[in-house]
């Protein structure tokens, strides 16, 4: 086992099972294998041999280890040691946990072999930037607690070899899906627009790449730009159900629900059972749906019926598929509640609740479209509040936190209006001051607060405005802390 634990494979890359949904992940790989036609199969069938082992199909993983093994014969004759590597450690794990040892130990002296011949300083491993790059695909496909470390492995591999193209699309992607959690719609240097740019001149028929540029371009108002790689990227692969999904993005946000739709449409004869494809149906169904809401006041109810109906449909087509996608269950719950399914839609989001592992993003979203469902469909203000309360609680800047914050000031600010001015409302408008550096308001809030006995029950929020206050040098000497925060 020690000797295992040296080898350079997806066994001894910390790929944990818990953190991604295997099944949806298989199929993820299948279709990628099928339609990426201008990306390596290698590194696909390697990972498909670690998810089926996973799953506990050894022989199945076998089978794509042989796969992978054609891969490098029929592409890569000349290099069969240094694209080797992963396999054989691959294949030895896979032997070690059938108890099959003597096949394990063979692979084992493949790898020893070819150490060795690439000069290696190391029996069982060796640094080598395609390897460095697979590690990144496989770690990209394990979702966003993976995103970092897949960023890492790219930029090792672009170290010995600059202008890679696979190095610099890899590279690119990893910056491009950290942004959604960290600086979205940024163009300064962490931003993934420049890597994106560099990724299509090396590779322009990379279409895959060509459109996360599209949507960068859209994301910092270059939208023209962006419908120029979207429409070049649909002219090179017009049936590429990857190509197809982003541009259905692009229009979607775009205001182009009805071309959306129909790039949507034709992806799906080519992946029916697309978690993302329903998901993005689903969305542009809400879309439609509350543009007819706006538009009118009395929209027509049986469109608006259809519409729902569809919506509903979709987003319980991707819970299906993608059984740990917080967003699509809670799009659905949204969904019910528009149909006036209060039950349903209560339901649906109690899966949610009870959902491990949810990050600090996610569960500011809930939390904030749990409190909207609570607020505008069942008018329960309270609940309302309570929940945009924990969302502001979260420590972590965010859109969704700012969403909390909007929507909970709106609400006590219409509550103490109507007379609610109790020492609970005054306490969170403080805070939501606060958290906003609106010092004059924060202090007004304050004074206001001060002249009202807390109640024990709001002890826990105001402990959260103490420990703020305490942080606001400027303005704990512009006015002390009431009593009560002491």
């Amino acid at each position: 086992i020690t000797i295992l634990l040296q080898l350079q494979c997806h066994f001894t890359w910390t790929l944990l099972k818990d953190d991604v949904d295997l099944d949806n992940l298989e199929v993820t790989i299948c279709d990628q294998i099928e339609f990426l036609t201008t990306k390596s199969k290698l590194s696909n069938y390697n990972l498909l041999a670690y998810v089926k082992h996973m799953k506990g199909n050894s022989e199945e993983a076998l089978e794509s280890l042989q796969k992978a093994e054609g891969e490098v014969q029929t592409n890569h004759a000349d290099e069969v040691d240094r694209k080797s590597l992963v396999i054989w450690g691959n294949y030895a794990w896979v032997y070690y946990h059938m108890n099959k040892f003597q096949e394990a130990q063979s692979y084992i002296g493949k790898v020893e072999s070819s150490c060795k011949n690439l000069s290696s300083a190391s029996r069982y491993k060796i640094h080598l930037p395609e390897i460095y790059c697979e590690q990144g695909w496989a770690l990209l496909k394990f979702g966003i607690k993976y995103y970092e470390r897949a960023k890492k492995c790219f930029e090792k591999a672009l170290e010995e070899e600059p202008n890679n193209p696979e190095f610099n699309s890899g590279y690119a992607i990893a910056i491009y899906r950290l942004e959604d959690f960290l600086t979205k719609g940024s163009s300064g240097e962490d931003s993934s627009l420049e890597p994106l740019r560099r990724a299509v001149r090396l590779n322009p028929n990379d279409t895959f790449v060509m459109a996360l540029l599209a949507l960068k371009l859209q994301d910092i108002d270059q939208v023209k730009e962006g419908e120029k790689y979207i429409k070049e990227a649909l002219q090179k692969t017009p049936d590429l159900p990857y190509l197809l999904r982003y541009a259905a993005k692009f229009y979607r946000k775009k205001g182009l629900v009805e071309k959306s739709l129909g790039f949507l449409k034709k992806a799906l004869e080519f992946t029916p059972t697309s978690g993302f494809l329903h998901h993005q149906i689903g969305l542009c169904y809400r879309t439609q749906l509350y543009k007819m809401k706006k538009a009118t006041k009395y929209p027509p109810r049986e469109q608006m019926e259809e519409l729902i109906r569809f919506g509903i449909f979709h987003f319980k087509m991707v819970v299906e598929q993608k059984s740990n996608f917080m967003y699509a269950y809670i799009d659905l719950a949204s969904m019910y509640a528009e149909g006036n399914q209060y039950q349903e839609a209560e339901d649906t989001f109690q899966k949610v609740f009870k959902m491990e592992k949810l990050t600090c993003d996610e569960k500011q979203q809930l939390h904030y479209r749990y409190g909207r469902f609570q607020e505008y469909h069942k008018k329960s203000n309270s609940e309302a509040i309570n929940h945009y309360t924990k969302g502001l609680k979260i420590e972590k800047n965010s859109h969704e936190r700012n969403l909390c914050k909007d929507a909970l000031k709106k609400l006590i600010e219409r509550r103490i209006q109507r007379g609610a001015a109790d020492a609970k409302n005054f306490s969170i408008l403080g805070l939501i001051h606060q958290l906003n550096e609106e010092k004059p308001q924060a202090i007004e809030s304050l004074r206001d607060q001060s002249s009202i006995r807390l109640p024990l029950h709001i002890w826990r929020l105001t402990s959260l405005w103490k420990d703020l206050w305490c942080r606001k040098a400027k303005l704990r000497s512009a006015v002390p802390p009431p009593q009560f925060l002491l």
